[in-house]
């Protein structure tokens, strides 16, 4: 009954017309940045933050919320038409949902993508209600040392599930968590590594950082890459619905995505892009027939389209309950929620019940929105990659410059946000992957208070972060990480898996 409760708590708050206006836009800004490539989530995000300062705090989050599981729907529709994925997550799709379209099935991948997307954002809404209070009683016990392992662990995890090389990810996070030590010392007072910077003393903004590793670097890759011939594969409404064989092969991998998506989502490092191809290659290693694949098998697209935004949905619950983003775009919803003055954790739940339960109900009415909107506007979105990138550039340019500006009218904040713009292509050249710095950034400060205050209350013995048992049991599971690291062989099954 307290759930049903508290779920008729979240629907009279995400039901009111604003918010329902706000889950309109994030759905449609969404798919629209899912079905262009090169413009993805966290960018997107990085740029909108700033309009979120003047919104009410759910309205922000349904927004931004939207963005991100609206994407992953946007993504297949040109992975499947095009073979050209708007969205990271939607790379495996292409590899059958394209040779399904060239096979004249394109409306049957477009409907499994479409229907699989739905009841897998349903489900993953479902999980997030079901585990989401527990989850968060269960942290209502965490202490100070508790909070410092946890985020060990997610660090440490951010690492492993990381792409590219080990070693420049933990460089990565380092780097993160010295720029979080940038500022005024809250405990002695004293200037860190400020160099005499006024603009400093505060320490490093958030926005300008992400604005420009994530909007401004991604609008430079993207013009360094020749815009290539898209040829649309055209399909009517009424080739959507898929029958008979195909539907009784599509729902068990389906299904199968959605649990293992639902799963991926919550691991720190986890998420979306993950997901989709750990479903793909589930689904290869059980087939009967797997030579099917890479050639039009239906399961190719239903597993990882259920896959992707199942994960989408269960990215929330570490968030919101144990204050710590599983990925790159959850640190940009913290980073949002930060602004707005909530802080994320356990005690949105019993401090902000609204905020929670809206959110949780909003991303029903978003999934149904999603299904809605994407069906009959399938041609205009296809229409849509006409449109030359050198063309798109300037209005994504100008949208961050105004969202810096906009939020200090500090030209200094231009000048931090040029900083990182040419830092985050030094790391993309080098092969360096900026999405752990950035979750060492938000952490740091976090760890670094939970560390001084647990040893505070030790009066500095560093036993007492074994003598806590959930904190003992959480460095296990870090030192468990660790050795995932450092041990050659799995460390060149972890290569091969990602390069698979």
């Amino acid at each position: 009954m307290d759930a049903l409760a508290h779920l008729v708590t979240g629907f009279s708050a995400a039901a009111s017309l604003q918010n329902i206006g706000f889950a309109m836009a994030g759905c449609l800004l969404g798919t629209l940045i899912g079905v262009l490539p090169g413009i993805g989530p966290i960018p997107t995000i990085a740029m909108l933050l700033p309009i979120t300062f003047g919104l009410d705090p759910l309205s922000s989050l349904i927004m931004l919320a939207g963005i991100y599981y609206g994407a992953q729907y946007g993504g297949s529709t040109t992975s499947i038409l095009v073979n050209m994925p708007g969205e990271s997550s939607s790379v495996v799709t292409c590899m059958d949902g394209h040779q399904m379209a060239r096979q004249g099935r394109a409306g049957v991948a477009l409907g499994v993508a479409a229907l699989g997307s739905f009841v897998a954002g349903c489900a993953g809404t479902l999980f997030i209600a079901a585990f989401g209070p527990p989850l968060a009683d269960f942290a209502q016990k965490f202490n100070s040392p508790d909070y410092f392992s946890l985020m060990t662990l997610g660090l440490l995890m951010a690492v492993v599930l990381a792409h590219g090389s080990v070693l420049k990810a933990i460089g990565m996070v380092l780097v993160g968590l010295l720029f979080g030590l940038v500022g005024t010392d809250v405990n002695t007072g004293a200037l860190r590594y400020t160099f005499d910077v006024s603009v400093l003393w505060d320490g490093v903004d958030f926005l300008p950082m992400v604005i420009g590793m994530f909007g401004i670097v991604e609008i430079v890759r993207n013009l360094e890459q020749e815009d290539q011939p898209r040829e649309a594969v055209k399909t009517g409404l009424r080739d959507l619905w898929p029958r008979g064989e195909d539907f009784r092969r599509a729902w068990p991998a389906s299904l199968r995505g959605v649990g293992l998506g639902s799963v991926l989502g919550v691991l720190p490092g986890g998420g979306a892009v993950l997901a989709s191809f750990a479903s793909y290659t589930l689904e290869k290693k059980i087939a009967r027939e797997p030579q099917r694949f890479g050639k039009g098998a239906i399961e190719g697209v239903a597993g990882p389209e259920s896959a992707n935004n199942a994960a989408a949905q269960t990215s929330f619950i570490p968030l919101l309950t144990l204050g710590l983003p599983s990925n790159p775009v959850m640190a940009l919803m913290m980073g949002a929620m930060m602004i707005q003055g909530v802080q994320p954790g356990a005690a949105v739940m019993t401090s902000r019940p609204d905020l929670f339960w809206g959110m949780v109900a909003s991303m029903w009415i978003g999934n149904l929105m999603l299904v809605v909107i994407n069906m009959p506007m399938i041609g205009l979105w296809v229409r849509l990659l006409s449109v030359p990138y050198r063309l798109l550039y300037p209005a994504i340019l100008l949208f961050c410059v105004i969202g810096v500006y906009g939020s200090n009218a500090n030209w200094a904040m231009m000048a931090i946000t040029v900083f990182f713009a040419i830092m985050g292509y030094a790391l993309v050249r080098f092969g360096c992957e900026p999405a752990p710095m950035v979750l060492g950034f938000l952490l740091g400060p976090l760890m670094e208070e939970n560390l001084r205050r647990s040893l505070s209350l030790s009066r500095g013995d560093p036993m007492i972060f074994l003598e806590r048992p959930i904190s003992a049991t959480l460095l296990a599971l870090s030192l468990g990480m660790l050795a995932l690291i450092i041990l050659p062989g799995v460390r060149r099954s972890r290569e091969r898996a990602f390069q698979e």
